[in-house]
């Protein structure tokens, strides 16, 4: 598990701070848990390029960062598949709303051994709904609080 811990720490949780040409926007909470489940159904795929397409639209990040991401998801999955085994589904954790104007939701991807955390923060502007962060990693033992 510690070479996963190693790979995993060096994904950051990009803020919405980044530089990006993002302009579209979701029109509520409901649209943003769509993405949410979707993107984890194809993180449990193994689909991690058509993953941050999906919420690439939505999420103000450097097209650069999302890319280094992207490589980088994808060699860590190849790791987490061959020492946990197969995806075996996943789970809705949790959600917690600030008053209309943040969201966040959190699902584990199962696999075989063990379980991966996708965390999605949204953020409400007066356009509507963006993605402001998402990362994921294998703590999913912070969820027991």
């Amino acid at each position: 598990m510690n070479l996963i811990k190693i790979i995993i720490s060096a994904f950051i949780m990009f803020s919405a701070l980044q530089s990006t040409a993002q302009s579209n926007y979701l029109k509520d909470m409901e649209s943003a848990k769509m993405i949410s489940k979707d993107v984890a159904q194809l993180f449990k795929e193994n689909k991690i390029n058509e993953a941050l397409i999906k919420i690439k639209k939505y999420w103000p990040i450097a097209d650069s960062e999302l890319d280094n991401l992207e490589s980088k998801t994808i060699e860590a999955m190849k790791v987490v598949a061959e020492r946990f085994g197969n995806s075996e589904g996943i789970v809705k954790v949790s959600e917690h709303n600030i008053k209309e104007t943040a969201f966040k939701e959190t699902y584990l991807v199962k696999y075989e051994k063990t379980a991966i955390r996708l965390i999605f923060i949204y953020y409400k502007n007066n356009k509507g709904w963006i993605i402001n962060a998402f990362k994921w990693d294998d703590n999913f033992k912070e969820e027991f609080k």
